[in-house]
């Protein structure tokens, strides 16, 4: 079984910064893709970057040049770093990966809990 830990949600006024940070234990082998989506209130669930295992990312657009996801193997650990955050970046944040687990073939996803991140003055 694997256990995603989300921290760093909260409250900050408009063009503000805040980190989230997710870390993964259990017993994982192998650490494939790790992301962050949102869902803000009355809207589905959308993508706001993803990390591959060789580092490469991908971002949706209305984040692009403000946020920066990075990963920590060592730790099992995702990060997104938030910064110029806009009150349409309220929503409730979810890291999601994609693991290797040990004795069991194939990949596995898994979802955090979720943290809240409020943009307002």
């Amino acid at each position: 079984q694997v256990q995603l830990v989300e921290s760093g949600g909260g409250l900050v006024q408009p063009g503000g910064s805040l980190r989230l940070s997710c870390a993964a234990s259990g017993s994982i082998t192998r650490i494939n893709d790790m992301g962050w989506y949102r869902r803000a209130p009355g809207k589905q669930r959308e993508l706001v970057a993803v990390i591959s295992s060789d580092d490469s990312t991908n971002y949706a657009d209305s984040v692009k040049g403000r946020f920066t996801i990075s990963r920590d193997n060592a730790k099992k650990t995702v990060y997104l770093q938030m910064n110029s955050l806009k009150p349409e970046d309220t929503a409730v944040y979810y890291c999601n990966v994609e693991v290797r687990l040990v004795a069991l073939p194939g990949r596995y996803t898994y979802w955090g809990q979720g943290t809240q991140v409020t943009v307002s003055s």
